[in-house]
């Protein structure tokens, strides 16, 4: 079962091939989350990480993917399973817009902390503090629920009771249906899309011209800023996945469920996983205290 533009279609699938595919989306949802429950372990225990303002940024970006990961891959498996109660639904997927809104906010502002450690790195102990990452994490969350409560708010004044208590395919298309929620978003994304991508292209280039002088920190900054960038574009795809199950509909129609399952591994899982590569691994402070703590796990007791 799928959704398409505006209707629900009932399309039988063989078992082994929905097997397969909850298989691998569990299975990949278990992977990341392991390795970002090591990360957050990890920054807990070490005060030379839960102190510094990059760090805390970082840790939150990785509980906000964890919780993400895991609502999508639930809502995923329940899909094939049974219809969800519209309340239980409607909380759901307001907590998974909630966290994929955060992302790009999130990566926006460890692009900020990054630029200034770089390009006025005399005032980023001044400007960095934990106070003030708390903060911006806080408006970070603020933003979001600014963003989302009133689809919810337009949905509880248009909608009568007897809507809340349908069992429902539990996706966001079927829920906050009403067309100005739907033009509401349209403009609330392009908003985003426009204000992320304009600081990460300023920080890019503002770093890029301080690294063909400066010292090997700054070079890697940009390439931390092009893996930003990158994660960026496929978490942000999100934003025009409504256009994309439209096309893909009209484009791939027998092969629908297929090319659907790929895009969804590709905007909602894939770009989870490079949190963790981008400081797990590349970061060699994280990377050294990161390895003590899966080789304490796996090591014999």
């Amino acid at each position: 079962m799928n959704v398409s533009a505006a209707n629900v279609t009932v399309i039988e699938i063989p078992f082994t091939k929905v097997l397969l595919k909850n298989l691998i989306v569990v299975g990949l949802c278990v992977f990341i989350n392991s390795i970002n429950a090591g990360l957050i372990y990890t920054f807990s225990k070490h005060q030379i990480f839960n102190t510094n303002p990059r760090y805390i940024l970082f840790v939150h970006l990785v509980i906000n993917d964890m919780i993400q990961v895991t609502l999508s891959v639930a809502l995923f498996v329940t899909s094939y399973l049974f219809y969800l109660p519209m309340t239980v639904c409607c909380f759901f997927i307001l907590i998974a817009i909630f966290t994929t809104e955060n992302t790009p906010l999130n990566l926006a502002c460890m692009a900020v902390e990054c630029y200034i450690a770089i390009c006025i790195p005399l005032r980023h102990a001044q400007i960095c503090t934990v106070k003030k990452t708390r903060l911006l994490i806080s408006l970070i969350w603020a933003t979001s629920l600014v963003s989302v409560l009133p689809d919810l708010f337009m949905t509880l004044a248009t909608e009568s009771q007897d809507y809340f208590k349908l069992r429902v395919f539990c996706v966001r298309e079927l829920v906050f249906k009403n067309p100005r929620i739907i033009e509401r978003r349209n403009i609330t994304y392009i908003v985003y899309l426009v204000l992320v991508w304009c600081i990460i292209f300023f920080i890019y280039f503002r770093i890029m011209f301080t690294a063909r002088t400066a010292s090997k920190d700054a070079k890697k900054a940009r390439n931390t800023i092009v893996l930003h960038g990158f994660q960026l574009l496929l978490c942000m795809a999100t934003y025009v996945e409504h256009l994309v199950k439209d096309m893909v509909w009209q484009w791939f129609r027998d092969s629908y469920l297929d090319v659907l399952f790929a895009c969804y591994l590709l905007f909602q899982i894939l770009p989870r996983f490079i949190s963790s590569i981008i400081y797990g691994v590349r970061d060699k402070t994280f990377r050294k205290h990161l390895k003590g703590y899966f080789l304490c796990k796996i090591s014999p007791q």
